[in-house]
């Protein structure tokens, strides 16, 4: 008998109050904007099973939300948390690059050889978001589940779902209220199937 197939819906958080910087694990909540963005990515959409959230505050709060409203099952995972960025954490582009010029540039084109002061190791960080991913879809076999988490959650879970190179991670784009469809249909290895969709 074909097994039901796992769908996993990731949406990044919305536009966080304090506008675009290095937040990593710094708790800022969703600005209004940032609410705007999450309520229009979903629209009307109900066909998830289990909606589940990084702790932080511009990921859980929407996954509340929304979960509330449609009387879906939320829970919490703190191994998808953002990466600590270190001492980058809170600053923008154009202040990192006013303190060390070109230090953001070689972060992209090494993220694992140039990384932030204090930052989370990309390994570890990694590991720990697969080990997530991989208890996920364990707990939640054969059903629809939306993952609300981060930029770097993403482009993890992505990447290993691709066996890309970690280092080649940040070359995936994801945007505010983006979202990334996977699917596991148990006859061929987990599937990309849409990135950066709208899912209404």
């Amino acid at each position: 008998m074909k097994r039901q197939p796992t769908r996993i819906d990731l949406i990044r958080h919305g536009e966080p109050e304090g506008g675009r910087r290095y937040r990593g694990q710094i708790d800022d909540p969703l600005s209004d904007r940032g609410w705007r963005q999450m309520r229009e990515a979903v629209g009307t959409e109900r066909h998830w099973q289990r909606i589940v959230t990084s702790p932080l505050a511009r990921c859980k709060a929407f996954a509340l939300e929304l979960g509330a409203r449609h009387r879906i099952p939320v829970s919490e995972d703190t191994r998808l948390m953002e990466v600590g960025f270190g001492v980058w954490e809170g600053k923008t582009r154009q202040e990192l690059e006013t303190e060390v010029p070109g230090q953001v540039s070689r972060f992209y084109l090494n993220p694992v050889k140039h990384r932030p002061p204090g930052a989370e190791p990309l390994d570890v960080f990694t590991a720990r978001v697969q080990a997530g991913f991989e208890d996920l879809l364990e707990k939640h076999a054969g059903l629809n589940i939306l993952v609300v988490a981060h930029a770097g959650v993403i482009r993890a879970v992505i990447a290993h779902v691709l066996g890309a190179p970690v280092e080649s991670m940040y070359r995936i784009q994801v945007d505010n209220a983006g979202i990334s469809r996977l699917v596991l249909d148990g006859e061929r290895p987990m599937s990309l199937v849409g990135h950066g969709i709208r899912v209404n």
